[in-house]
């Protein structure tokens, strides 16, 4: 495996470290900086600004409007853009039903849904999880039968993140019970002002409502909104989410956070034995950092090993869900360590405070938001199939076991 970068892709990186430090809103900055709540229109500003520069569909191929990245590319951009305190991109148009679309879409689906997606015009959420069919998704009871030229759809998606402000909605639907289970669904794209859709906000432990139950009670949708085959659905489904699990590693930016939070500590004191040190004084503390920080680099090493493959032009296949199950890991660890380190002072949860309403200090900020951060990632080690069933894709399919 060669590590190094070409002269061209090192001048690249400082070239998206520029534009990004450049050109990310202040008040934005300083929303993710002190772990604040972004709305859509900080998600939409923030895009828009990576569209004009050409780089909000980093992975698209250069046909379909995207800039026609190399691998090693795509690379640096990610870690350069995790390094920053940068929003997250939101997958679900751009990196996830996109990339289904131009690879399994007819030409009428390209042409109508790729360019509003690609000028970020439309907000997209995932329907695939149901109550009852999460990580074993194939189970899902969500039905759409063939009426003429529309699918009647009949059931409910859950956990669907932000339902509530989409326009679309790609959905896997059951539309036959006869052969498989998975052989039996389909890949729909669904209008979210469609009759018969109710969305229910479901709060979280963090309070927050980004994730939501939506129910459909005899939804038409044209069959032109089919994607592909029908009951081909699963494979389309497969496909987007070995992409997903590739960007979900997030090494650069829990590095990011635990440089954060490493800075914290040097200057927090502990006041648990009376001497004043700082947090940074406790042996055990180091090693906790230590040890977060060695796993970091070991799964940027393995970060590598995928992006040597796909240099060769190999696709990391479901191996990707290595990368899901360590990064998501390592970021609850993150979060477990600074509620460790902020102590009581996570108590002090200010709703106000995490819709930006009002400003506080460094040290406040830092602390009102490690308690809700530390139960909202919670969730991060079930969404995109539990690391359990993840281990044992892997275990099966990659280990043979």
């Amino acid at each position: 495996m060669d590590m190094r970068f070409s002269p061209e892709e090192e001048q690249f990186r400082l070239d998206v470290r520029d534009f990004l430090t450049r050109h990310l809103p202040q008040d934005i900055r300083l929303k993710v900086e002190h772990g604040k709540r972004l709305h859509k229109q900080d998600y939409v500003r923030w895009q828009d600004i990576l569209r004009t520069k050409g780089w909000y569909a980093v992975n698209w191929p250069e046909a379909f409007g995207g800039p026609g990245w190399s691998p090693a590319q795509k690379y640096l951009f990610a870690q350069e853009y995790g390094a920053l305190p940068c929003p997250p991109l939101v997958q679900f148009g751009v990196n996830m039903v996109g990339p289904v679309i131009y690879t399994y879409g007819n030409d009428e689906q390209k042409q109508r849904f790729l360019p509003r997606i690609l000028a970020n015009q439309d907000w997209w959420c995932q329907g695939y999880s149901e109550p009852g069919s999460g990580s074993d998704l194939a189970s899902l009871k969500t039905s759409a039968a063939r009426d003429g030229d529309h699918y009647v759809v009949n059931g409910s998606k859950i956990w669907t993140t932000w339902a509530q402000w989409a326009d679309w909605m790609f959905a896997l639907v059951r539309t036959s019970h006869e052969a498989r289970p998975q052989q039996g669904i389909s890949f729909l794209l669904i209008d979210m002002k469609s009759p018969g859709i109710t969305v229910r906000p479901i709060r979280l432990l963090d309070g927050d409502a980004e994730v939501n139950e939506v129910f459909f009670d005899n939804v038409r949708v044209p069959v032109s909104q089919r994607v592909g085959d029908e009951g081909v659905g699963w494979s389309y489904g497969k496909f987007l989410l070995e992409h997903e699990r590739f960007v979900i590693s997030g090494v650069a930016r829990s590095r990011r956070l635990l440089g954060q939070l490493e800075n914290l500590a040097r200057d927090r004191t502990d006041g648990t034995d009376g001497s004043g040190n700082s947090l940074w004084a406790s042996q055990a503390i180091r090693l906790r950092f230590a040890d977060l920080q060695t796993q970091l680099r070991v799964l940027e090493l393995t970060e590598l090993r995928f992006l040597s493959a796909m240099n060769a032009g190999q696709s990391p296949g479901v191996a990707a869900s290595i990368l899901k199950i360590r990064g998501t890991e390592i970021e609850q660890a993150i979060s477990e360590l600074a509620l460790e380190c902020m102590a009581l002072d996570t108590t002090a949860f200010d709703e106000a405070f995490l819709d930006g309403l009002h400003d506080a200090s460094v040290t406040a900020e830092g602390a009102a938001a490690a308690g809700p951060a530390y139960f909202n990632l919670r969730k991060v080690s079930i969404w995109g199939g539990s690391n359990e069933i993840q281990r044992n894709v892997l275990a099966k399919q990659v280990l043979g076991l």
